[in-house]
């Protein structure tokens, strides 16, 4: 199963549009401004060396100081707004990197202090989607459940880990406002999975250099086709850049190159559909009366026990067996048994999302299947558009735009990349599942944690507790490898609900995943 989420509506994008306009070249003259304000501070009348420019500088920053409450306590922080350069073999840069780095000020000793690195996926996607919608110290405006409103903008986030680690949210290449230095330098040299690790990487130490982190603990976060991203960079800075970590985080993560194929693919789907199904009430009384979490247990245990099983025989399965089967997958999914027969067992995620709720005049999102959209006609085998991701870019784009501008005095003609131009991008030989079991064998510090939501099909819950169990095939590993679910879909934090349970599992994972002083890296 291809879970690069964000991937397949790039493609669709890109397809439309056939190119995206040209990125201007990056001018390499560094510049850096500091600005002592808060929120409700006048901007400075004079503007800052970033301001009236589409063109990027390499290495530049803006620092801003702030407050935000935390868990009722008051926490002063400092954010620096910048780029940093991408350098080549021989050390010129080649792209810059914007990112966006919080401090907490009153810190006595920033060697004990836990660095959390973040980023999000696409792969042609920012880290907007984290920083001001789960783990930074301003969040958008939403209403509880997430969805869009006006007026649009930002508030304080009581939520944030800022409180117990400091945070860095990097753009890769393309992204946000990251581009390429010159015209000339081929994508090909950013555009992949492994490409994509290794400049990062190379970044990273960068930063942690030039901030003095190296003796902070650390923790990759990711979501999405991020978490492939850190995945790899788990092991990318262990073996190339000796940086060493105590933690992962996936966020609704991919399929991580760990092969399913067949008969498991198809049926791993189901568990997903039985959640979405439940979530509309399109289930009986015996199983809409139930909580989820009580409910999908079973529906589990069918798929690994009977249905993958029933699979395998393909069209040699006996026809008594292959009804029952379909019988239960109905009752399950909420999709009719005529449908269900009719695809041989394998209904396909778009079918699923046109089908659950045509009846009553509506499709249901792909990344997150509590929202749902209307389309032209009711007959066809996939919805028209996204309407989860509709939402998203409704909220998101002005709320960023508005926040780097205004907040944090990023004052720049240069176009904010919500989605950029990444193609073609090189994803073979992903095998960054296993470099992420091989990073955590290596190295007796390192957890892993991986936070999922119910209801989202396009990096599904059910997948990513597959890709959890075959993640270590010894099972020596299981004890710092953890799997947690929540009532959301991808965005698992737009829920306000959900993000204050999963921030506070995030501040445990952090906290419990850093050694006693003293204690040796050993087994």
């Amino acid at each position: 199963m291809y879970h690069h989420t964000w991937y397949l509506l790039i493609v669709e994008i890109h397809n439309m549009k056939k190119y995206f306009t040209s990125v201007a070249l990056i001018c390499l003259v560094a510049g850096t401004a500091v600005a002592q304000t808060d929120r409700a501070a006048t901007p400075p009348k004079n503007p800052n060396p970033i301001t009236k420019s589409r063109i990027l500088q390499v290495d530049s920053s803006v620092v801003t100081k702030h407050t935000v409450t935390i868990k009722g306590k008051l926490v002063p922080y400092t954010a620096t707004a910048g780029t940093m350069p991408v350098w080549d073999e021989d050390g010129r840069p080649v792209a810059g990197l914007f990112y966006t780095y919080y401090e907490r000020d009153d810190v006595a000793n920033r060697a004990t202090r836990p660095l959390v690195i973040s980023f999000n996926g696409g792969p042609g996607a920012p880290s907007v989607w984290m920083e001001i919608g789960y783990t930074g110290p301003r969040r958008l405006n939403t209403d509880s459940e997430g969805y869009p409103v006006q007026p649009y903008g930002i508030e304080d986030n009581n939520n944030s880990i800022l409180d117990v680690a400091d945070i860095v949210y990097i753009d890769p290449v393309n992204t946000g406002y990251s581009r390429i230095v010159n015209k000339d330098t081929p994508g090909t040299k950013f555009f992949g999975v492994n490409e994509d690790i290794k400049y990062l990487a190379e970044w990273i130490n960068t930063f942690v250099t030039r901030k003095n982190r190296w003796a902070s603990p650390k923790f990759l976060i990711g979501e999405s086709y991020g978490t492939t991203r850190v995945s790899g960079l788990a092991l990318e800075l262990q073996n190339a850049q000796w940086m060493y970590l105590n933690g992962v985080v996936l966020v609704s993560p991919t399929d991580l190159g760990i092969e399913r194929s067949g008969p498991v693919q198809a049926a791993l789907k189901l568990p997903y559909f039985a959640a979405t199904a439940w979530y509309h009430g399109m289930l009986s009384p015996e199983y809409q009366k139930k909580e989820l979490t009580d409910f999908l247990p079973e529906v589990e245990n069918f798929t690994i026990n009977e249905l993958i099983p029933a699979m395998a025989r393909g069209g040699f399965i006996d026809e008594a067996q292959k009804k029952d089967i379909a019988v239960k997958m109905a009752k399950y999914s909420g999709v009719s048994e005529q449908v269900i027969l009719g695809n041989n067992l394998d209904v396909s995620f778009d079918l699923f999302w046109k089908e659950l709720l045509r009846e009553k005049g509506f499709t249901i999102g792909r990344l997150d299947s509590r929202y749902k959209g209307i389309d032209r006609q009711a007959y066809g085998d996939g919805p028209d558009y996204n309407a989860e991701l509709t939402a998203w870019l409704h909220e998101f784009t002005p709320a960023m735009n508005i926040y780097l501008r205004n907040d944090l005095n990023y004052k720049t003609d240069l176009k904010y990349n919500m989605f950029g131009d990444v193609f073609p991008w090189n994803d073979k030989n992903d095998h960054t599942g296993e470099n992420l079991r091989a990073a955590i064998a290596q190295n007796p510090y390192l957890h892993l944690l991986i936070q999922s939501g119910y209801f989202d099909g396009a990096c599904d819950y059910f997948n990513a507790k597959y890709s959890l169990w075959q993640l270590d095939p010894s099972g020596r590993l299981k004890d710092r490898l953890k799997w947690e679910g929540y009532k959301s879909g991808h965005m698992l934090y737009l829920r306000k609900g959900d993000l204050a349970t999963a921030t506070e599992n995030l501040r445990k994972f952090i906290q419990e995943s850093i050694p006693k002083p003293g204690t040796p890296a050993k087994y």
